[in-house]
């Protein structure tokens, strides 16, 4: 359903990317220029994406806003598009992101801006383009497309071991691309067989009905490629180099999107595609999402350096939305769903943060530091109010999120609950003693007594946060509304597939999916469309 009859979101995907291209035809030299060309691209792309929002229909549980053009017919392959309550909220996300990014690479970032600046658009098309697609080979190039300007931001305006880091991301990202691929392939040749329709449509892919064997292998696979993404424990490795040798905005980017696109390809994806196999997993997800939780709060604890500690408290966040989205019950999948959103917006601040102290020091080191909040009044006020969302403060975005997570885990399985619970004390535990370590006591570096507060470029780029987390805080239900049907629908639809391919021959067939409980978990008896 396309309720404007315009490719609306075709322009939100390409925009940036014509933007990218208008770019490259501007002077090398006139830095200035590139920058605020770049900001105003940006700045329209966010705008042009509002009505998405605004246009967008609470009362229907399909997709929305969608486009299907023929692409390589003979091959079953086409331009499919369209968006729901959960990706709608993150194609926001990305296109309000990437203009943050863009203020604040204004001065970190000095050298080939014109090439930087480029490799961020075409970054922000790769992004948005994973968000909407409905095609599977669709999907798999965007997919791929978002790894080519990441490795460049990180391994060319990255720090001193930026190659390093780069090439680990790049390998570890593709080790799981190729193997999802493969499952892309397979699932793709035992439809057809099965239907006599070969197709990478992923709407009809929801009903292939394929054997649980082959869905374990093939659940493994994509399950593999959007862990490692995500990332989960143990595939995290190569999340700290990442974050700590990439640019500030790389690092906003990184946390804020990037990530997300593996949890996002879970619950659009991995566990529609293979509901048998989704649901036996579920002590396995869980158990790894409990030990990110915890074992990301503990790391972070120990870290010199602050944007270390920001990047091991990502691993800890994201168990809770991995642990939120497996518990399969309302309340758990729209607080995942709500946290991943919180998570791009605290923790993308954070890494601002860290950026603009650094960009005055010229070090991260949580020991350099001391005593800011005298000399710099603006700047711990935003660091404090990002903090406290960071560890959910009740009145902030991130409250909504871990309090539905675990509402969520408790009713799925009240170990589960009161392990995560672990990780909001321990969370309040790393960042505040961090916050009092820099912000406060006597100033034992001299050079911290001359550091000017934030300049108006950077308030400007922190406001728009501030505002968001305590609206997200305050006024959740502005957001829920928009996923609520989505969600429910989500759950409705693979409990129901989940029951029918594991119901014995003949039995159940005249059942409900709407009010059996699927075995080892609780999904909600009241989860069926709403009218």
């Amino acid at each position: 359903m396309n309720p404007v009859g315009f490719p609306l979101l075709t322009a939100v995907t390409f925009f940036p990317l014509a933007g990218a291209v208008m770019l490259l035809f501007l002077p090398r030299a006139k830095e200035e220029s590139l920058k605020r060309a770049a900001l105003v691209i940006s700045l329209v792309e966010f705008v042009i994406s509002l009505p998405l929002f605004i246009w967008f229909d609470e009362g229907a549980a399909g997709m929305q806003f969608a486009e299907r053009v023929p692409w390589i017919s003979e091959w079953g392959v086409s331009y499919s598009i369209g968006i729901d309550g959960i990706s709608l909220l993150l194609v926001l996300l990305t296109t309000f992101l990437t203009v943050l990014c863009i203020l604040s690479s204004w001065r970190a970032v000095e050298r080939m801006v014109k090439e930087y600046l480029i490799a961020f658009l075409i970054l922000e098309t790769g992004m948005i383009g994973v968000l909407v697609s409905l095609d599977l080979i669709l999907f798999y190039v965007f997919w791929e497309v978002t790894l080519i300007p990441m490795y460049l931001i990180i391994g060319v305006w990255g720090g001193p071991r930026r190659i390093y880091a780069a090439i680990k991301f790049f390998l570890y990202t593709m080790a799981g691309s190729v193997l999802m691929l493969v499952a892309i392939l397979a699932l793709y040749f035992l439809n057809g067989k099965a239907t006599g329709e070969y197709t990478f449509d992923l709407l009809k892919l929801y009903q292939a009905g394929l054997p649980a064997t082959t869905q374990y292998l093939m659940f493994a696979a994509f399950a593999l490629a959007f862990a490692i993404k995500v990332p989960m424990f143990p595939f995290h490795t190569w999340l700290p180099d990442a974050h700590v040798e990439a640019p500030t905005a790389g690092s906003v980017i990184l946390a804020g999107i990037l990530l997300k696109l593996g949890t996002y390809g879970f619950i659009r994806f991995a566990i529609p595609l293979f509901p048998v196999a989704a649901f036996k997993a579920i002590p396995i997800i869980s158990v790894l999402a409990l030990i990110g939780i915890i074992y990301g709060a503990l790391v972070s604890m120990m870290q010199e350096d602050l944007k270390k500690l920001v990047a091991f408290s990502s691993v800890s966040h994201l168990g809770f939305v991995m642990l939120g989205m497996f518990a399969f019950n309302v309340q758990g999948v729209q607080g995942s769903i709500y946290q991943m959103l919180n998570h791009g917006v605290s923790t993308g601040a954070l890494f601002l943060i860290v950026g603009m102290v650094y960009e005055r020091r010229h070090t991260r080191l949580i020991a350099d530091f001391g005593g800011l909040a005298r000399v710099m009044p603006v700047f711990a006020t935003f660091f404090m109010i990002v903090a406290l969302s960071s560890i959910a403060l009740p009145g902030t975005n991130g409250f909504v999120g871990e309090f539905l997570i675990l509402l969520g885990a408790f009713k799925a399985n009240p170990v589960y609950g009161i392990l995560g619970a672990t990780g909001v004390i321990l969370a309040a535990a790393y960042m505040l003693w961090m916050f009092q370590r820099v912000m406060f006591g006597a100033i034992t570096h001299e050079e911290n007594r001359a550091l000017k507060d934030l300049n108006l470029r950077e308030i400007v780029t922190l406001i728009p946060i501030i505002v968001l987390i305590i609206w997200m805080g305050v006024f959740p239900k502005f957001f829920f509304k928009k996923m609520d049907l989505s969600v429910q629908n989500f759950l409705y639809d693979v409990k129901a597939r989940y029951e029918s391919a594991t119901a014995p021959s003949g039995a159940g067939q005249g059942a409900s999916p709407a009010t059996e409980e699927v075995p080892g978990s609780k999904v909600d008896s009241t989860i069926g469309v709403k009218e």
